[in-house]
């Protein structure tokens, strides 16, 4: 049993990674393509083809599980082909027994996606929009052209709202702003920092200019009189610390779109968002989806196998591969489909991110005991269909 999970093992390993380079090549090459109009007027093709490197992570990601089905059935189709297949089942390897050996042999794709999703896909992504903000000056990710907007509340009961322009590689931060807001949203003080860094849970902001807004300033312009004091002054700082809850590893959170951060990132991104009343449906979504991500690799495995498993007189390898093809498209069109549904109807994030992997799980293996006992099933219903006679 355990040469034959070695051997199968090496077959799929062999083909997965063949379609995986070859759809990382085909579509990396459609971005270049589409990309080619900025080349000369705002990045060189060598610049091209750094933000392409970067990206590659994150297509790898989206890529591997229609690159695992894809390679997987043409694996097994080959192996049937062949007869091996014929010859595992005739030793007394049956069906269900077989998908216990391809889940096995999928256990070390979870965990390389494990890696590529929680370390190197959340820090390629960071880098890729910052480099295409300085490249082509349009922010990626959770930037806005004007910056990184973070919305907390003060420790006198109002609202602060931070807007930093840059993160430095250091951890550091640069250009920041901060609005500080009375309980009923009124402006009391505006502050502009050249730089700045977390330390202990604090933000210490350097070079400072502080516009404090007088408490009469509103009743003043009320009652359109010139008032006796100023309304706002004006104090340049060395240094001011504020305590905030905002922290190095929350600002990189705002830069990634969900699906990119690491899980505890993640969960920590969405700890700060309740504790600031601010909205957390997609990211608590994206967190379960995170979680199911290694199920679909099961899936994908399982759809492969009783599609490998049909007999080649009724259709070669090519079309095994053109099946597994739009089985992958059509999965990955309902799992989309769920999801942006499921947004819209504020369906639990467990049912947004299980119910397309399950459904589709349990019709594989449908299938498969099918295949497994089809002769069975037709005999059963040769004899007790209630078309028979004799049945009666």
């Amino acid at each position: 049993m355990r040469t034959a999970r070695r051997y199968l093992a090496k077959e799929i390993y062999r083909s997965s990674i063949v379609v995986l380079l070859a759809l990382l090549g085909l579509f990396t090459f459609f971005a270049l393509i589409e990309e080619l109009d900025n080349v000369g007027t705002k990045l060189t093709l060598l610049d091209l083809f750094y933000l392409q490197a970067l990206q590659m992570p994150t297509r790898l990601y989206e890529l591997l599980p229609i690159g695992l089905l894809i390679g997987a059935i043409l694996a097994l189709a080959s192996l049937a082909q062949r007869n091996e297949l014929v010859i595992l089942r005739v030793s007394g390897v049956s069906g269900m027994k077989l998908l216990r050996m391809l889940w096995i042999i999928t256990i070390p794709w979870v965990v390389a996606a494990f890696f590529l999703s929680e370390i190197v896909t959340p820090a390629a992504e960071i880098k890729a929009s910052e480099a295409t903000l300085q490249l082509m000056g349009r922010a990626g990710g959770g930037r806005l052209n004007s910056g990184y907007w973070f919305k907390e509340e003060a420790p006198n009961q109002g609202t602060r709202i931070i807007n930093i322009s840059e993160l430095k590689p250091n951890g550091g931060v640069a250009g920041i702003t901060l609005y500080e807001f009375y309980e009923g949203q009124e402006l009391v003080r505006f502050s502009q920092a050249k730089q700045g860094y977390f330390q202990n849970g604090s933000l210490v902001m350097e070079e400072v200019a502080e516009t404090q807004i007088s408490e009469n300033a509103m009743s003043a312009l009320d009652d359109a009189t010139a008032p006796e004091q100023p309304l706002t002054t004006l104090e340049t700082v060395p240094e001011r610390t504020i305590t905030t809850s905002l922290t190095p590893e929350r600002l990189i959170a705002r830069i990634l779109t969900p699906e990119r951060m690491s899980i505890a990132v993640l969960n920590d991104y969405i700890a700060y968002l309740e504790a600031n009343n601010l909205q957390t449906d997609r990211q608590i979504v994206a967190l379960w989806r995170k979680l199911a991500y290694p199920f679909t690799l099961l899936v994908m495995i399982t759809i492969a196998a009783p599609i490998g498993f049909m007999q080649t007189r009724r259709g070669g390898v090519g079309g095994k591969v053109f099946i597994g093809i739009l089985l992958g498209v059509g999965f990955f069109m309902v799992n989309q489909l769920a999801l942006n549904v499921g947004m819209l109807s504020r369906w639990s994030p467990w049912v947004t991110a299980l119910v397309p992997n399950i459904a589709a799980l349990l019709l594989a293996l449908a299938t498969l005991i099918y295949m497994e006992n089809k002769h069975q099933v037709q005999r059963f219903v040769r004899t007790r269909g209630p078309w028979n006679k004799s049945a009666t």
